[in-house]
């Protein structure tokens, strides 16, 4: 198999390189190789690659600069997309497409389904969904929600740096999703892929966290490693407190149970990945 990873220079673009199946060809790209905005290049750089499959983890996952910018986020986060399928399309290739919790409310109460109605609250969300719908039926889209992974900016490494240069630390504590490990999502998404599976899927770690409690599950694991030479408290905040530019849903736990039973196995409990991603810090910073 042949693959084409878009967005090879992010946290999950790594991930998807690292977790790669042994025997794949890998072709892989950043934005200043391939302007997936530009549909002649798109279709020009797929039929020269000419892949089995194509994984876009390319994104404008800027939240709430998006709500300033809604031309360019539309262009990266939903016309993109449609390029990307319908190039997929003219060589034969599948597109993996990666969503995002955020086209939902996040006024359910329960675990959104694949199939939940959608409610996208800012542009961002708005655009992902807009990605969605021009990926198409015949291609495979993987929502996901908190991602982090031993690349990039994320919020383990924002927290960590807080918790070692602040005396305490604030942390929304009325927000409830998923943390998910990005190397997970991405060994998640080569078996999706090496199974043919189209349509929508949700994927994330096992479990439901708070900001709150994933800031403190960060705090204890990383004096537990040694990488924190001391506590510090993490204030609990809500969401009135910390206002942002772009509204987040209050609850975006994502039921990834279909996903998990096509995959054959139980999820991996956000706890424990948190743990391999601070022993990565470790060791390699």
């Amino acid at each position: 198999m042949k693959a084409l990873i878009v967005g090879a220079g992010g946290q999950l673009g790594h991930g998807l390189i690292a977790t790669a199946p042994a025997g794949v060809e890998i072709v892989s790209c950043d934005q200043d190789a391939l302007d997936i905005t530009d549909v002649a290049r798109v279709q020009a750089y797929v039929e020269q690659v000419a892949p089995d499959v194509i994984f876009n983890a390319a994104a404008y996952t800027a939240v709430d600069k998006a709500e300033g910018d809604a031309e360019r986020a539309q262009a990266v986060n939903g016309d993109a997309v449609g390029y990307l399928a319908a190039a997929a399309r003219s060589v034969g290739a599948k597109l993996v497409h990666v969503s995002t919790d955020f086209v939902f409310d996040g006024s359910a109460t329960s675990p959104y389904a694949p199939d939940a109605a959608t409610g996208p609250l800012g542009v961002y969300g708005s655009t992902k969904l807009a990605g969605e719908q021009a990926a198409g039926s015949d291609m495979l889209v993987v929502r996901t929600a908190w991602l982090y992974g031993p690349v990039g900016a994320n919020f383990v490494r924002t927290m960590l740096r807080l918790m070692e240069a602040h005396p305490q630390v604030r942390v929304v504590g009325d927000q409830v999703g998923c943390p998910t490990y990005a190397p997970a999502l991405a060994a998640a998404l080569w078996q999706l892929a090496e199974r043919g599976a189209t349509g929508v899927f949700h994927f994330s770690d096992g479990g439901q966290a708070s900001w709150y409690d994933f800031a403190v599950a960060i705090q204890e694991e990383a004096l537990s490693a040694g990488l924190l030479e001391k506590p510090v408290p993490i204030v609990p905040i809500t969401t009135a407190d910390y206002p942002t530019p772009a509204r987040r849903p209050a609850y975006s736990v994502l039921d990834c149970s279909a996903t998990y039973a096509a995959l054959d196995r139980a999820p991996t409990p956000w706890r424990d990945n948190l743990h391999i991603m601070i022993e990565e810090i470790q060791k390699n910073g």
